[in-house]
């Protein structure tokens, strides 16, 4: 048996549990929810990295459906509940392969159904408008993490990629960790800087999640995490899930993507412009300049050092596929799971080694903050908490 015989059928044990996708989102923006144009029930190739097909051949087995909307939208509230919605006709559409999941329990059903256990995450902070009361309103909807920021700082919490502006979290932002901890929504710590990954820490009593996040000493780029973060997961039990994107894992395309967000500024142009024109420029410059492409081996090299710093009880992976542009060669779309098992098995990872990755680190960390939940609900009421009583 090859590795990638082994990997497969490994996965048809433990399937993967992905920490996020951003299926909804490109559904959004490629086909205005209109699930007849880009039906996922057969192979999307060219429109998307995500089908049943090919998630099917990937061997996943639970997928965290990021219900992401940029925090530019004039309400993103309203966003995230359209965002929510399309979930949910995903899920009564494809009912024979997608099965809701809100709890660790739903996860291993649908497991032994055979279906793809899903579940929703709220990509930054924004989304709930410094509201604790939005926040527990998109717990009762099914949203099971909430990252803390995206790209941007938000009024509580500085993002990874902004100029920091609290130093971490504010009062309000330590009550938002507490509210999570005590509804069990998971903490989501991806795209935040470091500061708050270590205040978030520091303020939660259940174990946090790194939805798609990878290691900073392996490619400094700000997304990623830090060895001294990595380190204190033992003790808090969270999980940091690995992500695929190019630009974030690979050093070369790090500096690349600087040069070329540079070229675009030089040409009046903002460096996330999708323009016709905005395209033609950066086509230009690719010419000029081939992208740097990353591989299985660049993502194990990330995997084996989170290993080591954070331990194996400790890890996930979080492909983030449908929200980038690029993606590693052999990892080109969700089918691609085996090929990274394959590359750990040829480097000594053992099949218990690979289940917890897959499956039942996932499966753990979510359970372990139910637990949390039952104990702090039993103790404490909802908070009432305002970011004007908090941080005015």
């Amino acid at each position: 048996m090859t590795n990638l015989d082994e990997a497969r059928a490994l996965l048809r044990e433990f399937p993967v549990v992905d920490g996020h996708n951003d299926l909804p989102w490109a559904l959004r923006e490629k086909a205005g929810y209109d699930l007849d144009r880009l039906d996922i029930a057969g192979h999307q190739h060219g429109h998307l990295h995500t089908d049943i097909p090919r998630l099917r051949e990937g061997g996943v087995g639970a997928q965290y459906w990021s219900v992401y909307v940029p925090a530019e939208q004039p309400d993103p509230v309203a966003a995230t509940l359209e965002q929510i919605d399309c979930v949910r006709q995903l899920l009564d559409r494809y009912q024979a392969d997608l099965a809701p999941a809100l709890t660790a329990a739903d996860m291993e059903a649908a497991r032994g159904e055979g279906r793809i256990a899903s579940l929703m995450g709220a990509e930054g902070g924004h989304s709930i408008a410094n509201s604790l009361g939005t926040l527990r309103g998109l717990y009762a909807l099914g949203v099971r993490y909430m990252t803390l920021t995206h790209n941007s700082n938000v009024d509580w919490a500085d993002s990874a990629t902004d100029t920091p502006r609290a130093n971490g979290l504010t009062a309000f932002g330590r009550e938002v960790v507490r509210e999570m901890n005590r509804l069990g929504m998971l903490v989501d710590l991806s795209h935040v800087a470091p500061s708050t990954m270590r205040d978030a820490l520091d303020a939660s009593t259940a174990p946090v999640v790194f939805s798609h996040s990878s290691a900073r000493a392996v490619c400094d780029h700000p997304r990623n995490i830090p060895d001294d973060v990595l380190k204190r997961l033992p003790a808090n039990g969270g999980v940091a899930m690995v992500t695929f994107v190019p630009k974030f894992v690979l050093q070369a395309a790090v500096d690349w993507t600087a040069q070329a967000d540079e070229n675009m500024r030089a040409h009046g142009l903002h460096h996330l412009d999708t323009t016709a024109e905005a395209m033609k420029v950066h086509r230009a410059f690719e010419e000029r300049t081939p992208r740097p492409i990353a591989t299985v081996p660049v993502i194990a090299d990330h995997l084996d050092h989170m290993r080591e710093v954070a331990g194996i009880d400790h890890l996930g992976i979080g492909g983030d596929y449908d929200g980038t542009a690029f993606t590693p060669d052999g990892l080109n779309d969700v089918s691609g799971y085996p090929n990274l098992l394959a590359e750990l098995l040829d480097r000594g990872w053992s099949r218990a080694d690979l289940a917890k990755l897959t499956w039942q680190n996932s499966v753990r960390v979510l359970g372990a903050a139910e637990d949390v939940a039952r104990d702090l609900q039993s103790k404490q009421a909802p908070s009432n908490a305002t970011i004007e009583s908090l941080d005015g």
